[in-house]
């Protein structure tokens, strides 16, 4: 592992976790054309770094609504707990944390399927049909009417659809950010919080996604031979996540307020299609 390498993957990171085009999609298909399919677990430990490059993204981006969101959870514990207990509408930073809470929920199931989503990493075939299948999710998200539901008036149900569609963006090909923001709009939020939901709604998903990974990282290496020499090397491709992740957002927000989210479905679109070509060509070559 090369600085340059390091700083390649942590770009990649950065544009592909929240620019709606699958960030596990194209590291499935770079395995399977490249003939990498032993890197992630050679460098298990930097991709859990990566992953909290891009935490720290949304982090900074969100900084305020996180830190609201913290304050609120506290205080509704709270107020559980009162012996005069508020009875008006709780604010909507508060429910915006019921809603994320709500919205993670669909994740735990995917856990049951986890061996069978792996399997679909092998081959750049059902990759490639999930791309495609994403540049259509996205090419009719901007023809939706704009909605206007917010933190304060979204319902049980919204979060819950949302939710279900991350859940099954962890399939290979399909967009985490181009799916909930997709499944937000459908359900009548306004752009702007349809964003801020999807992202916010990354952050349990990375941690969780992190603590089960990281487990297997520090097992799967010896870090006083393998992982503590290349933790420099490491911590410049997290910094360019980190960096790279920030301006993605940034530029997703002000792509979906614009109406030209669906802009992205040309470029998954055109990934998709020549994959899949060069996926059955290889197969009926191999073959």
């Amino acid at each position: 592992m090369t600085y340059l390498m390091s700083i390649l993957m942590g770009l990649i990171q950065g544009v592909a976790e929240f620019l709606p085009i699958s960030s596990s999609g194209h590291l499935a298909l770079f395995q399977a054309f490249f003939g990498m399919e032993n890197v992630e677990e050679q460098h298990m430990f930097f991709t859990v770094l990566l992953h909290f490059g891009t935490l720290i993204s949304v982090c900074i981006v969100y900084w305020r609504d996180i830190v609201e969101m913290i304050r609120e959870f506290f205080l509704g514990i709270a107020a559980l707990f009162s012996k005069r207990p508020d009875r008006g509408a709780p604010p909507p930073a508060r429910r915006l944390v019921m809603l994320i809470i709500l919205g993670t929920l669909p994740l735990f199931v995917m856990v049951f399927l986890k061996g069978a989503i792996e399997a679909l990493f092998v081959s750049s075939i059902p990759v490639s049909c999930m791309l495609l299948l994403t540049g259509f999710i996205l090419f009719f998200s901007d023809r939706l009417a704009r909605g206007r539901k917010t933190a304060k008036n979204a319902t049980v149900t919204d979060a819950l659809l949302v939710g279900c569609a991350q859940a099954v963006a962890i399939i290979p090909g399909i967009s985490r950010s181009g799916a909930t923001i997709s499944a937000g709009m459908m359900r009548g939020f306004d752009r702007n919080f349809a964003v801020r939901f999807s992202f916010l709604l990354s952050l349990p998903a990375i941690v969780g996604a992190n603590i089960l990974e990281l487990k297997d990282a520090v097992t799967a290496a010896d870090f006083s031979t393998a992982v503590v020499p290349l933790l420099p090397v490491y911590l410049v491709g997290v910094l360019a996540a980190a960096v790279v992740g920030y301006f993605a957002i940034r530029l997703v927000k002000s792509l979906a307020d614009k109406g030209k989210f669906g802009k992205f479905a040309y470029y998954c679109w055109g990934v998709g299609a020549v994959s899949l070509i060069a996926g059955i060509l290889k197969f009926v070559i191999l073959k």
